[in-house]
């Protein structure tokens, strides 16, 4: 079966709730000298980062993933983990003077986040990608490297990319954050992060579509706009049956769309698809502690969509 490379972080997440609402508790006219302390109702560690949690829903959509990150001299529980989910690690390469990435992760009762990550062995560059036999690739954030080295490889090896900068806009290089829209199959992102996309790059949507064929913008229970040369369309969100922790909904999402990419569907399916994927996210606390089976999408596609499920 033809792999799935999935670039980004590996990362232990710290994930804690705050039962209120951070606006209430900044001052307006001193945000220019920030001390603030968020007392926590909830905290627990769970297995994540970019790329890992694309691999884990990859592989319940019975695809084939195959991670391209760098872990640290504290990864062997996540190793163990992944291979306990039936994810190959061996490509998966390690960096023993280093820790693992990590995140923390705050989420307010509205839904917002504020996310502190250290790369660690995370920024360590991956070296050599292996392209052959890859049916696609996601180039999500992580090592600021492989973000620059991996769209380049993927061109010359003509394997079909997607692009999600996401988290690292802001600190990415401009010429790496250029460099992944070019020739991508579509770039990934945020209502939020295409505007700080079209502010980083100076360009508007048209323009960033000079460069890449598809922008899939993100609009959390609003659903996806899909814009391209042709034009926009907008595809519903499947909904909620609760909405517990949205971290890693986004990256259950590319996953989902990605498996309607394999199956040739279009990209409005194949957002209906990420979008099916996603809501298991969000009903859980933790980035990988969602299960489906395929009869189970099935159902909740159909429900939300009508018609018949494409896969």
């Amino acid at each position: 079966m033809p792999r799935v490379l999935v670039s980004g972080s590996i990362a232990y997440d710290q994930i804690m709730v705050f039962p209120d609402l951070f606006r209430n508790h900044f001052v307006a006219d001193k945000l220019h000298n920030i001390n603030v302390s968020f007392n926590v109702s909830e905290h627990n560690e769970h297995f994540g980062g970019t790329a890992g949690n694309i691999a884990y829903n990859v592989k319940l959509l019975g695809e084939v993933p195959t991670i391209l990150a760098t872990g640290g001299k504290d990864f062997a529980r996540y190793d163990e983990h992944l291979k306990g989910l039936g994810i190959e690690t061996e490509s998966i390469h390690r960096n023993p003077e280093k820790s693992t990435s990590f995140a923390y992760i705050l989420t307010d009762k509205g839904d917002n986040q504020i996310t502190g990550f250290h790369l660690g062995a995370g920024g360590t560059p991956y070296g050599p990608f292996p392209t052959e036999q890859a049916a696609l690739a996601i180039i999500g954030p992580g090592c600021f490297d492989d973000m620059r080295d991996l769209p380049i490889a993927c061109r010359d090896a003509k394997v079909p990319f997607f692009f999600d900068p996401g988290q690292v806009i802001p600190a990415l290089p401009i010429e790496s954050l250029r460099g992944g829209f070019e020739g991508a199959a579509a770039v990934f992102g945020n209502d939020y992060e295409f505007s700080m996309l079209s502010k980083r790059l100076d360009w508007n949507e048209k323009e960033m579509l000079e460069h890449t064929k598809t922008l899939i913008i993100t609009l959390g229970e609003k659903g996806t706009r899909i814009v391209t040369h042709e034009g926009e369309t907008t595809v519903a969100a499947v909904p909620a049956k609760a909405v517990v922790d949205p971290t890693g909904a986004g990256d259950s999402y590319r996953a989902g769309f990605m498996k309607g990419v394999l199956a040739g569907l279009p990209p409005e399916t194949c957002a209906k698809i990420g979008s099916a994927v996603a809501v298991y996210c969000v009903e859980v606390r933790g980035t990988q502690e969602h299960h489906f089976s395929m009869p189970e999408l099935k159902e909740r596609y159909e429900q939300a969509y009508g018609g018949m499920f494409p896969l």
